[in-house]
């Protein structure tokens, strides 16, 4: 198990497997001065994600931690590092090939706890359960406001922004969702434009 650190400071373990699989991508690109590259996508949120990828010396900001693994180097970019601290990353060999895993218990944070204000504890459940439900028809939400009388005032888009059944999407799913699990929520406002919406998943009936 190789210990990537910065400074004195324990932050990704990187199984020899997974390295001995690195050195052999790297090899096989015959590219002189290829790395790789780990970077957090959508990090702190429930969608968080790892993303690796090869790179080049001109692919590179100029931030990123550069770490040696004999053979190779492994650049963390900057802005990832606090939601990569403590990941690990190994590789397991099966009769396909074999499976590399990334294992980062920060990325995705944590749920705000009771203490959180209404605003954290709202766009969380946007994050984690409203817009996933909302990204089937190619739609999601986004915060506008929080008014002093508890109402959680919305903006649609994608396929949400212009669709005929966005007020039974609005009632039957937001409201109740927020409603039931924040009860500072006293109701939700919809503040699109639908009349300039493109793509609606439904089609508005004109009236």
């Amino acid at each position: 198990m190789v210990l990537i650190k910065k400074d004195t400071q324990a932050m990704i373990e990187l199984s020899e497997s997974a390295a001995d699989h690195f050195r052999s991508l790297i090899q096989s690109q015959n590219s002189p001065g290829l790395g790789i590259r780990l970077r957090a996508i959508a990090p702190g949120t429930p969608q968080g994600d790892c993303q690796l990828e090869f790179c080049e010396p001109a692919d590179l900001s100029g931030d990123e931690w550069e770490i040696e693994c004999n053979g190779f180097s492994l650049f963390v970019a900057a802005d990832s590092a606090a939601f990569l601290d403590g990941a690990n990353i190994d590789f397991a060999r099966d009769a396909t090939g074999g499976q590399l895993s990334i294992k980062a218990p920060k990325l995705r944070g944590a749920p705000p706890d009771e203490n959180a204000s209404v605003v954290e504890r709202v766009r969380y459940l946007i994050d984690a359960e409203i817009n996933p439900r909302l990204a089937s028809h190619g739609g999601r939400v986004s915060l506008r406001e929080i008014t002093a009388e508890g109402i959680v005032v919305l903006q649609f888009g994608g396929g949400c922004h212009g669709c005929g059944m966005v007020d039974v999407t609005l009632r039957n799913g937001i409201e109740k969702t927020l409603s039931e699990k924040i009860p500072e929520v006293t109701g939700v406002r919809d503040v699109t434009d639908h009349d300039k919406g493109r793509k609606p998943y439904f089609e508005r009936k004109a009236v």
